[in-house]
């Protein structure tokens, strides 16, 4: 599908829940039928230095048939094969664009033959978090991401040290990215409606997104140390059986909630002459 072609994609969408489609509680699908939200989704991203964009977990194409409108080259991906179906029965643009697949298992570089690409969707509550770290794993193909997640995680993502919700996933997710909290979405704009709120974030990969230490250790260190954050890092990590004297530095009398991504690079950086020997 080339990019010029886009614009003119043609559709006959329906309203979510007209009886074709039903959400599934097992996939965790909360199908988004307001439209101004929808529209606020698509325009989430910026759009620049890219030209390639995916939408996971499309539904009923509520959010598709408003990035179809944009000037890029569209693939969806979807495990649903009800949805899938109406997929190809409303959206017959979309042909040859629509991945029946579970993203989470699917060889990312392949999705459009190793060119970058954005990602945009309403997450599934179930599977967000995770899709977030198949992004950080392939991060040299992502540039930006925008989605919907439940409100608690998505607050998470883009916490700020100090903050009781940051965690491990704020540290890893920033380390590579910029992250912004855009905007709360009700629950009554889903059917089914869930039990919280949803929130939009985005995700812009940072300039330079090359770590200065070993990024497994790091990820090992930043892991190890959340796994008891009430703890002083001092005690978290005697996993790594570090010296007294390094054990001594201020650093390691702080709780990992108090260490911000740089901090906790700086902390690897440590670390890591005694732990790559060890």
């Amino acid at each position: 599908m080339k990019k010029s072609n886009q614009k003119n994609f043609s559709f006959k969408h329906q309203t979510p829940g007209d009886g074709k489609v039903r959400a599934k509680k097992h996939l965790g699908q909360h199908f988004l039928k307001d439209e101004p939200t929808a529209v606020k989704i698509s325009d989430s991203l910026t759009y620049s230095g890219y030209e390639n964009v995916l939408e996971i977990g499309p539904g009923t194409g509520v959010l598709t048939k408003y990035l179809i409108k944009k000037d890029i080259d569209l693939k969806v991906i979807e495990i649903d094969w009800d949805s899938v179906a109406y997929l190809k029965e409303n959206f017959p643009d979309l042909e040859g664009n629509i991945l029946e697949a579970d993203f989470l298992k699917y060889d990312i570089p392949s999705i459009f033959n190793g060119e970058s690409f954005a990602i945009i969707g309403n997450f599934p509550y179930n599977i967000s978090t995770q899709i977030v770290f198949k992004t950080l794993e392939n991060r040299e193909l992502i540039p930006e991401f925008a989605g919907m997640f439940q409100k608690e995680v998505a607050q998470r993502i883009a916490a700020s040290h100090g903050n009781k919700t940051y965690g491990i996933l704020s540290v890893l997710a920033q380390a590579f990215y910029d992250i912004t909290y855009l905007f709360t979405v009700d629950p009554s704009v889903f059917i089914p409606p869930p039990k919280v709120e949803s929130g939009v974030i985005r995700l812009k990969r940072k300039e330079n997104y090359d770590l200065p230490c070993d990024e497994a250790l790091f990820f090992r260190v930043v892991k190890t140390a959340f796994q008891q954050r009430r703890k002083t890092l001092r005690n978290s990590l005697k996993i790594f059986q570090l010296p007294d004297n390094l054990r001594e530095d201020a650093i390691f009398g702080q709780r990992p909630e108090q260490l911000s991504t740089e901090a906790f690079i700086d902390l690897t950086l440590k670390i890591q002459p005694y732990a790559i020997s060890t």
